[in-house]
Order: C-alpha cells, then sequence, then structure tokens
C-alpha cells in the first residue's frame, strides 16, 4: 500500500490517520510537560506512530530494550493519555520497527536546526569507556587484613564462570583517597576481558558517564548510549560521590536498575559508604545498600613495606644499577602512614635521588627527600619503654627477653643496642637503666654502650641500623 493510501485509509471507528496523529502530538506533548525535556528525550524522542484501528494504538520504537522500558514503566500512562483522547481506546501497542523501516522512515530535522551526527553503534570513541592502565592488575596489587576482602570479593566477580548469577551484585567498595578502590575496578576489567573475550567490562568514571550522557542528548543518540551500557556484562563505575544532577541520577538510577534486573554484574567505587553519598539520589544509595559493602582500611606497616619493595622491583626493572638500602625501605614504611599513593610518592623521590645524584643512599638523604610526606613534627620525650618496643620489633625478639638473663648472641646485641639507644636519647642514669633491663648492675649498662660505640665506629651497616632505630623511635 502506498504512503498516499494510508494516510486515506480510515479505520472502522472513522478515525483517520491524520486524526490519529493529530492526538498523538497531544499525548507527546502531555508527555513531556509531566516527564521534562531530558527524560521525554531519553525515551520518547524516536517512538512513532504506525496506525490506530479498532480501538488499538500501535506504536514503533527502534529497539527491543526500549520496547520493554516503556511498556513497564510508562504503559499505563500512555493508555491513560490515549483514552483523554478517545474512550474507545483500550490497548497501546508498542513493537521494534525494522532496520528497513527505521531508513525509510527517518525523520527529518526540521527548518533551521542541523541534521544529527550519524549514530555510532557503542563501539566508538564517544561511547568508550575510561582508559585503562595496564599496570593496574591483580599481579600488581598488595593485599593485606585492610584490603583482604574486598580483593577477594573482586577476584570473585572477575573469575565468575560464563552464565553464572553474580554472586555479589552491585559490588560497592569504598575507601579513603589512594587505597586502592580504582586498582581494583581496573583489576577486575583486565582480568574478566583475559578470562573471555567475549565478557565485555567497561571501566567508567562517574565523570566520563555524566560528560558522554549529556553529549548524546545534545546529538539526540541517548538511545544509543543507553543500548551501548546496557550491553555490558561486567559494569565498572568509579567516583561515585561525583554523581550530581537530577536527569544524570535519573539516567543513572534506571541504568543501574535495567543492568541488575537482568543480571548484569555492577562494581561501584566511592571515597565513602553508600549511605553517605551526600546529593545521591536516595534510590541510588538504596540500590548500593542492597549489595555487597566492603571497605578498604589504611594499610599496616608490613604492607606498606610490601607496596615500597613491589615499587622498587619495578623501578629496578627499568633501571637494574638501582640501589636503595632495606634500612631506607623500613623507615619509609614507618613514617608515611596515610596511604599507597603517598607510599608510591615517596618512593619515587628516592629512585630519583638514587639515579641522579652521586652521594650514596643515606638515612639522612631519605629524610630530606620524604620530608614534606612526613611533616613538621614537635619532639616528644622519649621512655626506654618505646625504645625497648621498637628494638623488640626490629630484631624480632620480645621485650621479656631483652630484660631476662638470656646471654645468647641473638638478645645480647639488641639488648646492648636497646641500652645504647636509651642512655643516648633519653636523660635517665646508668643505674636507672639497669634497672629498667631486668635490675641489671650499672657496670652492665656502661659495658654496653661502649661496646656499641666501638661497633659502630668501625660497622657501616651497624651506624646505618642504629640511625635508623633512632627515627622509628622517634616517630
Amino acid at each position: 500500500m502506498s504512503a498516499g493510501a494510508a494516510r486515506k485509509r480510515k479505520d472502522p471507528k472513522g478515525i483517520g490517520q491524520r486524526d490519529a496523529a493529530s492526538m498523538w502530538e497531544r499525548v507527546r506533548s502531555r508527555l513531556r510537560a509531566e516527564l521534562g525535556e531530558d527524560v521525554f528525550s531519553s525515551w520518547f524522542a524516536r517512538v512513532d506512530l504506525e496506525g490506530m484501528d479498532a480501538g488499538v494504538v500501535r506504536l514503533s520504537v527502534p529497539t527491543v530494550f526500549l520496547k520493554g522500558w516503556i511498556k513497564s514503566h510508562y504503559g499505563e500512562r500512555l493508555l491513560a493519555l490515549w483514552q483523554q483522547e478517545d474512550k474507545e481506546v483500550r490497548r497501546v501497542d508498542l513493537a521494534r520497527r525494522s532496520a528497513l523501516r527505521i531508513v525509510a522512515d527517518e525523520p527529518k530535522p526540521a527548518a533551521g536546526r542541523p541534521a544529527p551526527k550519524p549514530v555510532s553503534d557503542g563501539s566508538g570513541e564517544r561511547f568508550a569507556g575510561s582508559p585503562l592502565d595496564p599496570r593496574l592488575t591483580f599481579a600488581t596489587y598488595c593485599e593485606g587484613r585492610s584490603n583482604d576482602v574486598a580483593c577477594r570479593a573482586a577476584r570473585a566477580v572477575a573469575g565468575a564462570p560464563e552464565g553464572s548469577p553474580p554472586a555479589y551484585n552491585p559490588l560497592y567498595i569504598h575507601a579513603g583517597v589512594g587505597l586502592g578502590k580504582s586498582h581494583l575496578l581496573q583489576a577486575i576489567a583486565h582480568e574478566a576481558q583475559a578470562q573471555d573475550p567475549n565478557r565485555r567490562a567497561l571501566y567508567l568514571t562517574v565523570e566520563r558517564f555524566t560528560v558522554q550522557f549529556v553529549s548524546a542528548l545534545k546529538e539526540r543518540s541517548a538511545l544509543d548510549f543507553k543500548e551501548r551500557l546496557r550491553s555490558i556484562d561486567v559494569l565498572l563505575i568509579d567516583d561515585m560521590q561525583f554523581l550530581t544532577g537530577k536527569h544524570v541520577q535519573q539516567e543513572f538510577c534506571h541504568m543501574l536498575n535495567a543492568l541488575l534486573d537482568s543480571g548484569k554484574q555492577v562494581v561501584v567505587a566511592a571515597d565513602r559508604p553508600p549511605a553517605e553519598l551526600e546529593g545521591v539520589d536516595e534510590r541510588v544509595r538504596s540500590r548500593m545498600k542492597g549489595g555487597v559493602v566492603v571497605g578498604i582500611g589504611a594499610p599496616d606497616l608490613a604492607m606498606r613495606r610490601r607496596i615500597l619493595e613491589s615499587r622498587l622491583q619495578a623501578a629496578c626493572q627499568r633501571n637494574p644499577g638501582l640501589y636503595i638500602p632495606d634500612m631506607v625501605l623500613d623507615y619509609v614504611a614507618q613514617v608515611v602512614t596515610t596511604n599507597g599513593r603517598d607510599l608510591d610518592g615517596a618512593l619515587n623521590r628516592l629512585v630519583c635521588r638514587a639515579e641522579f645524584s652521586d652521594s650514596p643512599m643515606t638515612m639522612e638523604v631519605a629524610e630530606m627527600a620524604i620530608a614534606d610526606l612526613v611533616g613538621v613534627r614537635e619532639p616528644r620525650r622519649i621512655r626506654i619503654e618505646d625504645i625497648q618496643k621498637v628494638v623488640a620489633s626490629h630484631y624480632n625478639v620480645s621485650k621479656h627477653d631483652l630484660l631476662s638473663a638470656r646471654r645468647t648472641r641473638a638478645i645480647v646485641r639488641p639488648r646492648q643496642i636497646a641500652m645504647y639507644l636509651a642512655k643516648t636519647m633519653t636523660p635517665r642514669s646508668f643505674p636507672e637503666i639497669g634497672k629498667r633491663f631486668g635490675g641489671r648492675d650499672h657496670t652492665t649498662v656502661l659495658h654496653a654502650v661502649r661496646k656499641v660505640e666501638e661497633l659502630a665506629a668501625g660497622d657501616e651497616t651497624l651506624a646505618q641500623e642504629i640511625e635508623l632505630l633512632k627515627r622509628l623511635i622517634q616517630d
């Protein structure tokens, strides 16, 4: 049937296609007023009226997803608006247009309005995810007590068998700055794609999501943008705390619900728990709280030391001649306690000094290099108990051993060093120090001090070790 014949065709109720088109325009106007321009453009800009026969309104949409979404979320409202136009309407049918139909009936741009740009299929740069850093994998992620739960959950998500329902959905990871949440998200993306190249994993910061969504609205390609995101198998959203804007949050909530309801895996990272995301829509927060929420704490001393060692190994691969003493790494791990990013910064400074300076890397050089990361601290009163604790930990002996009568070499040397430090770092007398070391005679303390001074004078390694202990005690 020709287009002209279709326009002249009448339905059994006597309503012509021109009358139906007028009704559809009025329905569209009411929808636009109720939903707002952004939401209306997102869902109804490409809904076409196909016909109206025997009380049935036939509409068409370009995608299966759009058909299901409008039917489930706006179906009843559409019917009510059509019944306001014609009480005989009893049903609104939605169908997906064929590719041929879309090409043939693509609407022309209104006068004075530029034609829309060609729509991407989702694989183009406009709808691409945020860049992945090839270094941020599980292999380079340092695990410890502060992040073990988050890391195990991330590995489970990345290694989920094809077709299996998500075990943790959504997985919500929260941590302060520099504690590794973005590293984990990118590691999931790398691992998921490595295990199954057909598995579509997308890492996306909230900022990039916002920019792409607003751009898609301006270019009248919002539907393609939504189709792209809803086709993802694993969606990784970073920096959730920056999600702002009513319409952007609305669209994010729709996308989140669609992915979760269809069994797709969602992982979200933010700098605070979901309940503390001020300014984020309550529906989004509620969906996040309904998933698995895990936190990452600050790294402990052992983990900080491992982070430094792994970063140094990577630096040594680039420069095999690089050398930073273990005692310097011990010092940095002890005094830089904030986060992994500050540890990276501290090591980068040490590497730079070691590569471009003719002077050897000593404790003094290291202390100067990272002074601003440590901060200015008021000198505090040193107690003998503090000295005993640090020395015992450093030499892997117990405080009880230091105070005991045991005379094995593994105990005697740390005990002598602790006595030496007690004399040089506190105002205590020899008898007082002897009393605090298991009731020893003052001559024993005097012998220990002289012995350590003599050994340190001829042993540079021991001298640096003592300097390290002093800094650890002061910190």
